[in-house]
């Protein structure tokens, strides 16, 4: 009998997670996508693709990255055991230079020799302008004005690493402004350059390209719980704004059935504010944007309403296809954390563990522990700590009245 594929299997050879995804771009890009899409099914499987990636992976940023059993935090929240995947370990602070080492080898393989990028928090620009210099790439970054001054210390970091940092002074001036002056770029030198997508949204292959290269981190998880535990988690954790990190760990565990698997929006003043970043969580309507159709922050006209979050790599009005895809078929939950729940997770686990996290992983750390303590002692929760807090001493020390 021949068995049913499973409604996981995404994305089919459109691009589509169910109704989402696809390719929604201008007729002057659909060359280069068709170009990128075949480029990576040509070597998403070849021999010698996989071992430079597994080679730079081990040896460039690290990998594999540990897993770590937060006992002090979870001894005083009295609940369920909460880990860490500690991809803030990462060469470059975060989840980021996975994706990015990635991409930078397939367009080494396409003949690329420009690079360009936009970034929030300035991680996935801080991973780009890194490959760039690993591979002698020029390298160019598109990063909102607004997240330019809270993310200061990643933007020098771009330009020690060579890198130039273009402000984005229109829109928001956030990470979706971003996005469209990088398409803008792509578009007008679409034969000399490659653009590093930085989270699993965007015109196919990107969604499922992004997600592969993030995969690692789910992959390792899966091999670390049994070390550490004997088994797999009772749930997975991470926070969500386009998804990389989430979907990276997610998507391994999307077929272990006994695992719960939790998206944790930006919940910003609250939902009920208007003033978050949280399309899954906020009764957000499907449309397009940067080539894809998913859940997006619109108003009664479908423009697309101004997000706010404490952390620039959350403050995005939309969300990967494949997140969408999980949320409807109900296999992922979708929560929101605020950002008072993000900045008390964020100072727990720096006086419990002796860790900084970034503000974008705090979410996630909040939710763990707004439900930790209602399970039992041995239950598990596996918390994608997706990148460090330097970046974020500004912002937090803004808020709480320091100077630094």
């Amino acid at each position: 009998m021949q068995m049913s594929p499973s409604p996981y299997n995404l994305p089919d050879a459109t691009g589509h997670f169910g109704p989402y995804g696809g390719v929604y771009m201008a007729e002057t890009l659909i060359p280069a996508v068709e170009e990128l899409r075949d480029q990576y099914l040509r070597f998403r499987d070849d021999p010698e693709f996989k071992a430079e990636f597994a080679y730079e992976l081990k040896h460039y940023v690290g990998r594999p990255s540990p897993i770590y059993h937060a006992r002090r935090l979870s001894d005083d929240l009295g609940g369920a055991q909460i880990y860490l995947k500690r991809e803030d370990l990462n060469h470059t602070g975060a989840h980021k230079i996975n994706n990015a080492i990635g991409q930078a080898l397939l367009a080494k393989r396409m003949g690329k020799k420009r690079v360009i990028a936009e970034t929030g928090a300035g991680m996935h620009g801080v991973a780009t302008a890194t490959v760039a210099a690993r591979f002698g790439m020029e390298c160019i970054v598109y990063m909102g004005a607004d997240d330019i001054q809270r993310q200061a210390p990643n933007v020098f970091r771009m330009k020690l690493l060579g890198a130039t940092v273009v402000p984005v002074v229109s829109g928001s001036r956030t990470l979706k402004d971003a996005c469209n002056e990088a398409i803008r770029d792509w578009v007008t030198n679409v034969e000399t350059t490659f653009y590093i997508f930085g989270t699993a949204a965007g015109p196919h292959p990107y969604p499922m390209m992004v997600r592969d290269f993030q995969c690692v981190i789910g992959n390792e998880a899966k091999v670390q719980m049994l070390e550490m535990a004997g088994r797999q988690p009772d749930a997975v954790i991470a926070c969500v704004g386009g998804g990389s990190n989430a979907i990276g760990l997610f998507h391994p565990y999307i077929e272990e059935a006994g695992v719960q698997i939790i998206g944790v929006e930006a919940g910003g003043h609250g939902l009920a504010s208007g003033q978050h970043a949280a399309p899954l969580t906020g009764n957000a309507k499907v449309g397009v944007l940067h080539g894809n159709k998913v859940y997006l922050m619109q108003d009664a006209d479908g423009q697309i309403i101004e997000t706010h979050s404490i952390s620039a790599g959350l403050d995005y009005p939309g969300v990967g296809p494949e997140h969408c895809v999980l949320k409807d078929l109900g296999r992922a939950q979708y929560v929101a954390a605020t950002d008072d729940e993000a900045l008390a997770a964020f100072d727990a686990l720096c006086r419990f563990e002796g860790i900084i996290p970034a503000l974008e992983s705090s979410h996630a750390l909040a939710h763990a522990i707004k439900i930790a303590p209602g399970l039992s002692r041995d239950q598990i929760l596996l918390v994608n700590l997706s990148g460090r807090g330097d970046k974020d001493m500004n912002t937090v020390a803004r808020i709480k009245g320091i100077t630094l």
